[in-house]
């Protein structure tokens, strides 16, 4: 490498997006990524849909009425956004930026419509696809969620098709048979992704001085 080659090497932070078909388990499975690294930020999209029982404003998704949403749009405060089953939701900018600009890794939560225009904006979002074993386990866990309407659950179940025939355009896709096992997966691919040149130059900060001289 020629003298100086780094010298204007900055950090480049990690951004991880998942998808998958509602029931697929993805919210357990960023729950536990969460857990087991701290140091990972997650994106807290903003969302015009109510909350769950045990969801907190704030942390799973900043809720919001619609005359909000619509000051967000105003202000271009969006990277993407997206009505999805009567409900809008947005992908913050702010959200990222400085998680980016700092070379963390952080972690978003979008439907694959997002995922795609995440991309977009940012050409090295890396775009992990959650998917359930087979179409009778992901009506089974829709139906023992007891948190939507049967009208939702159809809903649901209608979009699934359409979402899963996007996943070959992920970079990932993790099979979701076993938790656990899906987890680690997942745990896998940052670890290769943070091994990358492109993210590991710019940290050697000792070798950058001695190659620069």
């Amino acid at each position: 490498m020629q003298k100086g080659a780094w010298h204007n090497a900055s950090p480049v932070g990690l951004i991880l997006v998942l998808s998958a078909p509602s029931g697929a388990g993805k919210t357990s499975i960023l729950s536990k990524i969460l857990k087991l690294h701290p140091e990972i930020s997650f994106s807290v999209s903003a969302t015009t849909r109510p909350p769950r029982e045990n969801e907190r404003d704030g942390f799973d998704y900043h809720f919001i009425n619609d005359r909000q949403f619509d000051e967000y749009l105003l202000n271009d405060s969006f990277i993407e956004w997206a009505e999805v089953h009567g409900n809008r939701y947005g992908t913050l900018k702010n959200e990222i930026s400085h998680v980016v600009e700092s070379g963390g890794t952080i972690i978003l939560d979008t439907d694959t419509v997002g995922a795609f225009n995440i991309k977009k904006f940012f050409a090295d979002a890396v775009l992990i696809f959650i998917a359930p074993p087979s179409p009778d386990i992901l009506v089974d866990r829709l139906k023992k969620r007891n948190t939507e309407t049967e009208q939702r659950v159809e809903q649901r179940l209608a979009a699934a098709p359409v979402e899963i025939s996007r996943m070959a355009g992920y970079d990932y896709i993790v099979i979701n048979d076993d938790l656990d096992a899906a987890v680690a997966q997942v745990e896998t691919i940052i670890k290769a992704e943070n091994l990358k040149s492109e993210r590991i130059i710019p940290s050697l900060t000792k070798w950058r001085k001695y190659l620069d001289r």
